[in-house]
């Protein structure tokens, strides 16, 4: 596996629409810059990028994360994850890598057993470029509190021949949730779903 660098922020948000929150609200990405083998060239089995990758970072990169947060997999509450691909490279490269139950089992063990699929955000794009990773609660994608975004880049990747495989993870959900959850709106509607 090919690391040539690995990147970690954090954001904590202690005063959300004018009004200071009770706990901050705090997300942390770990991202890694990786060689992309197959930059220049289509190959029609990406299995090689899968074994090669997805396992090591989709437990790594959550775990770095919550380094940076200083919780353990138990105590987060969100999480997502991202692909920003070289422009030499497939939107498909990064989306084998993440897109696996290699990635999302390996980081939803690191998250304490979570049970919801990972949203996700994928694209192409020369150095320095943005991504929006898409959060969500990790036991439960009706809690809508925990649906948000938080905007990564890094200023010198993803160079041509590389990838920047992301993974984000929450303390908790948006400072001051309003909305309710959708199992709250289904049940006032006499709904019912799993």
């Amino acid at each position: 596996m090919e690391i040539r660098k690995i990147v970690t922020t954090m954001e904590e948000t202690y005063i959300e629409g004018f009004k200071a929150v009770e706990k901050p609200v705090r997300v942390a990405v770990a991202a890694a810059v990786i060689k992309n083998p197959f930059a220049g060239r289509y190959v029609e089995n990406l299995q090689p990028l899968i074994d090669e990758y997805s396992a090591q970072l989709g437990r790594m990169l959550p775990e770095k994360a919550l380094q940076v947060l200083g919780l353990s997999g138990e105590e987060c509450e969100g999480y997502g994850k991202a692909a920003l691909v070289g422009l030499d490279g497939e939107v498909e490269h990064g989306s084998a890598i993440i897109h696996t139950l290699v990635f999302g089992n390996e980081f939803r063990q690191t998250c304490g057993n979570a049970k919801t699929l990972l949203p996700s955000a994928e694209k192409r794009a020369g150095a320095g470029a943005t991504i929006d990773l898409a959060l969500k609660h990790k036991m439960d994608a009706k809690i809508r509190s925990h649906h948000m975004s938080f905007e990564f880049r890094i200023p010198d990747a993803p160079r041509a021949d590389e990838i920047v495989i992301a993974a984000a993870v929450a303390a908790a959900g948006r400072a001051h949730p309003r909305i309710g959850s959708l199992h709250a709106e289904l049940d006032a509607q006499g709904e019912t779903q799993d």
